[in-house]
């Protein structure tokens, strides 16, 4: 499952759904996400990607400390 933070909105979408495989860098999985959200690529700039253990990604907006 692909959990993904986006401008205030949750969204959980299969990975399949997308096309997203193991081994795919960030910039492949964030080209298919925002392929599928018919976004712009630089949408997705300012998020980053985490693989949690369980093989699920998180795309969430970078966090700002300070």
């Amino acid at each position: 499952m692909l959990h993904l933070r986006y401008q205030g909105r949750s969204h959980d979408i299969p990975e399949r759904r997308l096309g997203v495989q193991i081994g795919m860098n960030d910039r492949e999985i964030k080209t298919a996400v925002a392929r599928h959200l018919d976004l712009q690529l630089k949408a997705l700039d300012d998020h980053v990607i985490d693989r949690a253990p369980s093989g699920d990604l998180i795309i969430r907006p970078a966090a700002v400390y300070g």
